[in-house]
This record gives structure tokens, C-alpha cells and sequence, in this order.
């Protein structure tokens, strides 16, 4: 197969690919070629949306209900939580490489911008994957849901739906969540999962911000405000509610206005 001479071709190249190690290869390779100015912004074949993002055979995908959640007491509980978070950052690979194949036209910067994210998530991905191995399992081990990529096809027609809906959104809930799990895991003595999930939560505010900067991007260059245009973006595309408490000074770091933050608490109340 020939090697992609633009990055779009490229980085379908790195949602489709299968195999864990290729995946992550493809990754590492196709990034470093991007800094070494070796693709152009220009394709002749259009953005069509990707239906299934390439995954192993592993793991078997259920609803999010049947996901199991153990006590984080016993190894093989945290293994479960860890395998969970795992699964999360394989779908942030993938969807990293989707934001930037899928929307063409946009500044040099944007792309720039989600394939360092792709890079970071394949990092965490390792990370964990490690952590699992040490525990005695491996990635694909325990069931998983993939709500992460249904978001992908929901959010495909237009690049500021797709910053407001998945790092806004879903990859902002981790920014919630993830203090707590941490606290959690110190208090059981997990001192390396904690190390990993720390290293996650910074990158993951810097993920979230580039969210925000470029759904402001795409706010303004519509005229839209940012506030309403984001709420008004979660009643038509997201399903369920959203669930608090909110990390406000996290958020706060990754780009949430404070009108944002006012608006989202009235959503729980």
C-alpha cells in the first residue's frame, strides 16, 4: 500500500487500523511525519464518516449497564476500574485521528492541535495497558461499551458540534470524575495507578481546552454565543443527563466560561 502523501489519507489510515501495535505505531509514525512538514492539507477523496473505528476482536462490547464495577478493594475490582479507563483512551485514539481526517479546510494549527491530543491518548493507553499487565490482565479482558464512538457518527456533519459534544462533553466528565478515583485509589494504597491517572488528568485539561479554543473558534466565526450555542448543542445531540458535581476549577483551566459553569449546575439541579 502506498504511503498517504496528505494527512487526512494518513489519519484514516490510524482510525481503521485494527491490530493494538499498529494502531499505536501508525500513531507515533504518522505525527512525527506531520512535524516533519511530510503531508499536505489537500485530498482529492471527500471525508466520509468512518462507521466503525478499527478495534481487536477484544473486548466484547455491551451497554454501559453491563460494564461490571467492583469494589476497589480487591485487585481484580481496581483491574476492572483500570481496564474501563483503558478502553476510554483507545476510543480518544481513535477519535482524535477522526477530528482531524473528518473536518478539512480548518487552520493548520487545529490539526496540529488533535494529533498531539492522538499522541497523548496512545501514551495514557500505554500506560494503563502496563498497569493492567502488572495486575495479570490484559486489555480486553473485561466487557466494554462504546458510547465514546457512537458520539463520533452523531457529531460528523460539523466540526464546532463535534468540539462541544465530545471534549466538552464526554471527555469533560473525566475531569470530574477523575480526582475522586484517584483519591479512592490513594486510600487503598495503589500509589502506581494513581501516578498513571495523574498524568492522564493533566494532559486530559489540556485536551479539554483545545475543545473549547476551537469550539470558540467556530462560535465566533459564526457570530454565535458561546454559552447558549453549547447548551443549546447538548439538548440536540446528547442523550440522557448530565451529572454532577462539576471540577470547577478544572474546568475553568480547560476553557468553560464561568456563564458555561452556572448553566450546567441549573442542568443537575
Amino acid at each position: 500500500m502506498p504511503l498517504p502523501t496528505d494527512i487526512f489519507s494518513a489519519a484514516k489510515q490510524c482510525v481503521l487500523a485494527c491490530d493494538i501495535d499498529e494502531k499505536l505505531r501508525l500513531t507515533r509514525e504518522t505525527a512525527q511525519q506531520w512535524h516533519n512538514d511530510a503531508y499536505t492539507l489537500s485530498s482529492n477523496k471527500p471525508p466520509i464518516p468512518i462507521k466503525e473505528a478499527g478495534r481487536p476482536l477484544k473486548p466484547p462490547l455491551v451497554s454501559p449497564a453491563k460494564v461490571p464495577r467492583r469494589s476497589l478493594g480487591s485487585e481484580s475490582g481496581r483491574a476492572a476500574l483500570i481496564h474501563a479507563i483503558t478502553h476510554i483512551e483507545f476510543n480518544a485514539i481513535n477519535l482524535a485521528w477522526d477530528a482531524v481526517y473528518r473536518f478539512r479546510g480548518l487552520p493548520r494549527q487545529y490539526y496540529s492541535d488533535w494529533i498531539s491530543v492522538a499522541v497523548e491518548e496512545a501514551y495514557h493507553f500505554e500506560l494503563l495497558s502496563q498497569r493492567l499487565q502488572s495486575l495479570g490482565y490484559q486489555y480486553g479482558d473485561f466487557p466494554a461499551h462504546d458510547g465514546l464512538w457512537a458520539m463520533a457518527h452523531k457529531t460528523a456533519d460539523d466540526p464546532m458540534v463535534r468540539m462541544a459534544l465530545v471534549p466538552r462533553v464526554l471527555e469533560a466528565r473525566g475531569l470530574d470524575v477523575t480526582p475522586g478515583m484517584i483519591m479512592r485509589l490513594k486510600n487503598v494504597g495503589d500509589d502506581e495507578t494513581v501516578a498513571i491517572l495523574e498524568i492522564i488528568l493533566r494532559d486530559e485539561i489540556g485536551h479539554v481546552e483545545i475543545g473549547s479554543r476551537w469550539f470558540k473558534y467556530f462560535c465566533d466565526e459564526r457570530g454565535l454565543n458561546m454559552a447558549h450555542t453549547f447548551h443549546r448543542l447538548i439538548d440536540e445531540y446528547y442523550i440522557g443527563e448530565l451529572r454532577g458535581p462539576f471540577a470547577y476549577e478544572l474546568r475553568r483551566q480547560a476553557g468553560f466560561s464561568a456563564k458555561e459553569l452556572e448553566m450546567l449546575e441549573k442542568r443537575v439541579i
